[in-house]
This record gives C-alpha cells, sequence and structure tokens, in this order.
C-alpha cells in the first residue's frame, strides 16, 4: 500500500522537476533577449524567476531523492517473492494441483484408472 502511494508520488515529482527544468533559462540564454526570447523572464519578474525555479527545483530535488531512498529501503526489506515457477514445484511435491485443475492431470503421475481411451489420452501416445 504505502509502497504503491511513493511509487505514485515518485512518478509526479519526476514530472515536476522535469517540467522545472525545463522552465529555467540556461546561462547564455540572455543573449537570446536581444533576439525576442527575453520576454518569458518577466512571468515572475526580473530577478524573481531564477530564485522562483531554483528553490523550487531544489525542493523537489530533495523530495525525489529521500523518496528514492525510502523506495529501495522497502524493495530491499519486502520478503522475496517465489516465482510462479517455484510456487507450482512446490505444489507438485506436496502433492496439491494448481487452483482450478484436478490432481490427475498433475504432470508426472499417472492418471487414475491406467493408461488408454478410457483415460482421455489416445492408444498410441507413449507414457
Amino acid at each position: 500500500m504505502i509502497y504503491g502511494l511513493l511509487l505514485v508520488v515518485q512518478v509526479a515529482v519526476s514530472l515536476g522537476l522535469i517540467a522545472l527544468i525545463l522552465m529555467q533559462h540556461g546561462k547564455g540564454a540572455d543573449a537570446g533577449a536581444a533576439f525576442g526570447s527575453g520576454a518569458s523572464a518577466t512571468v515572475f519578474g526580473a530577478a524573481g524567476s531564477a530564485n522562483f525555479l531554483s528553490r523550487s527545483t531544489a525542493v523537489l530535488a530533495v523530495v525525489f531523492f529521500l523518496n528514492s531512498l525510502t523506495l529501495a529501503y522497502l524493495a530491499a526489506s519486502s520478503p522475496e517473492a517465489e516465482s510462479l515457477l517455484d510456487q507450482m514445484e512446490a505444489m507438485e511435491e506436496e502433492g496439491d494441483g494448481p487452483p482450478g485443475l484436478p490432481a490427475e492431470v498433475l504432470p508426472g503421475q499417472e492418471p487414475p484408472g491406467g493408461s488408454g481411451p478410457q483415460s482421455g489420452r489416445p492408444a498410441d501416445v507413449p507414457d
């Protein structure tokens, strides 16, 4: 439950970081202001855009790294799930069949009633 919630937060923070980084001007972006691209910096004020965007990026970066560490800890501390093949082998050893299949259908076991047309297999199929 908590792992799924943290994963959703991680994706949202990642998308926010991408958006904030793409909105910021690079160091060489001032040369483009002579050609008309400097007007977009006035959204947050002349000096306010660098402070607002850089602080927001720093906050989201801290949240991203803390969330990444938490997700890694949760993934490492959770018990390792067995694969489906391991579960099937364990069920065969215990004599239980997979859910929904009768026990006589398990591979490696002789079906009740012997072999032949009455057991559901053709007579020409070797055992």
